[in-house]
């Protein structure tokens, strides 16, 4: 009995397999089974587990069904697999794979391996003998229930039948690599191997019952093979008859798995995986994958007729991009890729939220659809592909890991498609301001939730401002350029409507000094100003601030003084009506004083919790049909306004009149602030004050 330790086969298939063919196998567990923990197996363990490789020679079955037309002659030879092999069989066809439909996608890949191995090769002029077309032919048979994986690749001898399907953890693909790389002619070729990701070819375990795998090698002069095994412990190899130069996979698929005798199904999951594998595809005889992955090409030789095909292809959808991306970089990251970003928002038309869009891709075979972890959340409606050869994969391909590459090509891509849409918005303003009324909301997420890149995607935020013509959208950066010398912020006014916005008392010293304000309407806009704080060293004040109104006391005094007093109440006479009106409103109010802002309304109210922090405060209450209880507030009057002055003579004669005005004076100035929930509770006191007017 002869004996061969698992990590002396991987030393083994570095050095001396550089033409050894993996088609349907275990594509690099060697190399990782030597480095990484798995179940049952402990690094100090690798050393241990052997696969024993005694032959005990037995007839082999020469039965064949008459569509078999590579008979299997002379002896067999079986086998065993060890027992730590064994665990390590069972744990790749049950519980490795989150989905079984994935076994397309490994023995796919592996075939399209061998298809490139032999391309290579023969661009080398290496001693290969084989003239078939470079293709993948997958035939479905129900009635005999099964599938067969055909490739014309470079497919294996005897004894690299033995080193990479008899144990479990060989990688063919990762030694043909390495010897690639350690040629100066072949170096950049080496990156077309995909099959770099783990024990695929026993991910068809997970659907058969059975496999059967005939090979012959493209060297000259090499015979045709015939291995099977059940998975269950051990493995048949015997000669065959008739067999093409390549690899066939027979499949005998289980009575659970028989879905994926349907040739239809067989052909969606082709086109969600491998859809862009650089060789032909076919299904019975039906060419499968015909989307070109046109993140490959030179952005120059894509045509836009392209672009919007491949957009609704990825999308799947029917309108057309209105922005695209096509990116590449060697540097620090190999990266292909290339983006959309559509022309609406679903999430605007009362879908549910959106997916992430952009699909990950490794040597354009699919690794992660839908890639949470590629790009932050807020960018969920870019759409696209970006491949990536450098990605830290699993041993089933399907999980990312959380490392620093994976981090920092989401850095990467989220820096460069922010500058995309900085890029697009220089260049047609027009054709941006309709883009942002549709994506702003993301946008506006992104300020308030991707802390890294907030400052650049502020300059993506585009609002309506009071300088403008309503709907007509600024930048911040516009706005700080057009401020005088003398502003020292930047001003705005959360506002359902623009037009609530000009009427409002908050707006009115604003507009007569002049002065610019932008009028936001999202829900958003006070939460994002809120995380912004400032722009280009320029605080973002609100005009219903307090610190607006110091803002705009020089201003105001200026206004004031120039303005006649001779109605204006006295010093002692505000002093005595401000301390009557806090007793009269209550534990409404936190303070009543006269306003220093230019204003032409009786009074407003400041310090006061804003309409968005009340939506907010009544989400957490679980949307509560009862009225939200406002906070104490500051009450601010206007001492020449013709009601306060009114007011302050009624008060002496009338005073439960006046204590009904002064109330209406608060409510009035609730609805100013956008703040009072239920207008209603007010009617019956304002109509008992409009039968004392007309009596």
């Amino acid at each position: 009995m002869r004996q061969l330790s698992l990590r002396s086969a991987c030393t083994r298939l570095t050095s001396t397999a550089a033409q050894s063919r993996l088609p349907q196998c275990a594509r690099s567990a060697a190399v990782r089974l030597s480095s990484a923990s798995l179940p049952y197996i402990s690094t100090s363990q690798h050393s241990k587990l052997v696969v024993p490789l005694s032959r005990s020679a037995r007839s082999y079955s020469t039965e064949a069904s008459a569509a078999d037309k590579e008979p299997v002659v002379g002896q067999g030879e079986t086998h065993e697999f060890k027992a730590e092999t064994k665990k390590l069989l069972h744990i790749v066809a049950h519980s490795l794979y989150s989905q079984r439909e994935v076994f397309v996608r490994e023995l796919i890949s592996n075939a399209s391996d061998a298809l490139e191995k032999l391309r290579q090769l023969q661009t080398t002029s290496a001693d290969v003998s084989s003239d078939m077309p470079l293709e993948i032919d997958i035939a479905v048979n129900q009635e005999q229930k099964t599938i067969s994986f055909r490739d014309s690749g470079i497919g294996m001898t005897e004894e690299e039948l033995k080193e990479n399907l008899g144990t479990i953890a060989r990688s063919g693909s990762k030694a043909f690599i390495e010897k690639m790389q350690a040629n100066a002619e072949t170096k950049d070729t080496a990156s077309t191997i995909v099959g770099q990701f783990g024990v695929g070819f026993y991910s068809a375990f997970m659907v058969g019952d059975k496999i059967k795998v005939y090979t012959r090698s493209a060297k000259p002069g090499s015979e045709g093979y015939c291995w099977e095994s059940d998975g269950l412990g051990s493995y048949t190899l015997a000669k065959a008859e008739n067999v093409p130069v390549g690899t066939r996979i027979e499949i005998s698929v289980k009575d659970d798995a028989k879905e994926f005798l349907n040739e239809e199904k067989l052909s969606e999951i082709i086109k969600k995986y491998s859809n862009f594998v650089g060789f032909p595809i076919s299904v019975n005889g039906t060419k499968v994958n015909t989307v070109e992955a046109l993140w490959t090409k030179d952005k120059s030789a894509i045509a836009a007729e392209d672009h919007k095909n491949f957009y609704r292809f990825i999308s799947h959808t029917f309108d057309d991009p209105m922005y695209h991306l096509v990116y590449k970089a060697d540097g620090p990251l190999s990266i292909r890729s290339i983006l959309y970003a559509p022309s609406k928002n679903p999430e605007t038309l009362g879908f549910e939220r959106t997916k992430p869009g952009v699909n990950l891709y490794s040597r354009k075979v699919l690794i992660m659809p839908n890639a949470e972890k590629l790009l932050p959340e807020w960018l969920r409606f870019i759409k696209g592909v970006v491949d990536s050869e450098d990605l830290p994969l699993n041993l089933s391909r399907e999980l990312l890991q959380n490392g620093p590459i994976i981090m920092r090509l989401k850095s990467i891509m989220t820096s460069r498609i922010i500058k995309w849409l900085q890029d697009e918005a220089r260049s047609d303003a027009s054709k941006y301001a309709d883009f942002f009324r549709e994506f702003g909301v993301y946008v506006k997420e992104g300020v308030c939730q991707d802390v890294e890149n907030q400052k650049d995607i502020a300059k993506l935020l585009r609002f309506e401002t009071s300088g403008k013509e309503a709907k007509q959208l600024v930048s911040l950066d516009e706005y700080v350029e057009a401020m005088p010398e003398s502003q020292e912020h930047i001003y705005y006014f959360c506002t359902p409507n623009r037009k609530v916005g000009v009427d409002s008392p908050y707006y009115e010293p604003f507009k007569e000094h002049n002065i610019e304000v932008l009028f936001l309407h999202h829900p958003l806009d006070e939460f994002v100003m809120g995380r912004l704080s400032e722009y280009n060293g320029k605080r973002l004040v609100s005009v219903d601030s307090e610190e607006a109104g110091k803002a705009l006391n020089k201003l105001s005094k200026a206004s004031q003084d120039s303005a006649s007093d001779s109605a204006a109440l006295t010093k002692e006479q505000t002093d005595e009506l401000t301390a009557w009106l806090r007793e009269s409103m209550g534990t409404q109010v936190r303070d009543v004083r006269v306003s220093e802002r230019y204003m032409t309304y009786p009074a407003i109210v400041v310090d006061f919790d804003s309409p968005a922090v009340r939506r907010m405060m009544k989400m957490m209450a679980g949307n509560s049909q009862e009225p939200m209880p406002l906070s104490p507030c500051t009450v601010e009057i206007n001492p020449r306004d013709p009601v306060i002055t009114g007011l302050y003579t009624l008060k002496s004669k009338n005073e439960e009149l006046a204590r009904k005005i002064a109330l209406q004076l608060l409510d009035n100035a609730l609805i100013a602030a956008g703040v009072m929930d239920n207008p209603q509770t007010m009617l019956k006191r304002l109509n008992d004050i409009l039968a004392a007017t007309v009596n």
